[in-house]
């Protein structure tokens, strides 16, 4: 594993797609700023100062894409909520892996995978964290949002909450790849916050209505929809 701390980046995820060919697999990309990040849906992840984390991950597991890459951002939010247990806060997943904490955004997770050639380059798998900003700060972004130091009311060491995260992440790391979302289902599961009840997925433009059932063995959440019909959905967000 090797880390690679900047001062100003305009994303992690950026740097680590313009340079995947030059970077050795289990590399983490970190900045103290950053000008351009982004999210799914390519939504803007904002810059709260530098006492945050900016990070990516950039996997290289094998040549060829698979189905269990498609859940590593469902497993990072489980190794970032069983961080902040150990905090004594209580996260929440909302499906597929934004973490909130009191029903606010915490942390973004987002993977984009490289192709070339009909073979996988690699996987850059990027989280924003609000660790450590001010109630003003979050009050701007333009959706409920907190931090850990608001949710704890006392600063956080970014180094040992970063070291920590990366340790759990690489913790069972192989052992996911080798067994997939079953592997992860029981902690997923008692974090999430949106199953047994109706829920509006938006996916794209198209806006899904159903009554949650739960989550198959690839992490697609299975619904009821509104005309009696079992539907699985492996992509959207909850609105």
């Amino acid at each position: 594993m090797n880390i690679i701390t900047f001062e100003t980046l305009d994303s992690t995820n950026t740097y680590a797609k313009k340079n995947i060919d030059d970077l050795t697999d289990r590399t983490i990309i970190s900045t103290n700023i950053q000008t351009n990040g982004y999210g799914r849906f390519d939504r803007s992840w904002v810059d709260l100062g530098t006492e945050n984390i900016y990070m990516t991950f950039v996997l290289k597991p094998s040549e060829q894409l698979s189905q269990v890459h498609a859940n590593l951002t469902q497993y990072l939010s489980v190794c970032l909520c069983k961080h902040l247990d150990s905090l004594n806060l209580s996260p929440q997943i909302k499906w597929p892996n934004d973490v909130l904490l009191n029903g606010k955004k915490v942390c973004g997770i987002l993977a984009e995978t490289i192709i070339r050639g009909g073979k996988l380059k690699g996987i850059v798998l990027g989280i924003g964290v609000n660790l450590n900003t001010s109630l003003e700060s979050v009050d701007e972004i333009d959706r409920p949002a907190t931090s850990v130091n608001l949710e704890l009311d006392q600063s956080i060491n970014k180094q040992e909450f970063m070291e920590k995260l990366i340790g759990k992440f690489f913790e069972n790391y192989d052992e996911f790849l080798e067994k997939g979302f079953n592997f992860i289902r029981e902690d997923y599961e008692k974090h999430a916050m949106f199953l047994n009840q109706n829920l509006k997925i938006a996916v794209f433009n198209i806006e899904k209505e159903g009554f949650s059932q739960g989550l198959d063995d690839n992490g697609n959440l299975i619904i009821l929809n509104k005309d009696g019909e079992i539907e699985k959905i492996n992509m959207g967000e909850i609105v």
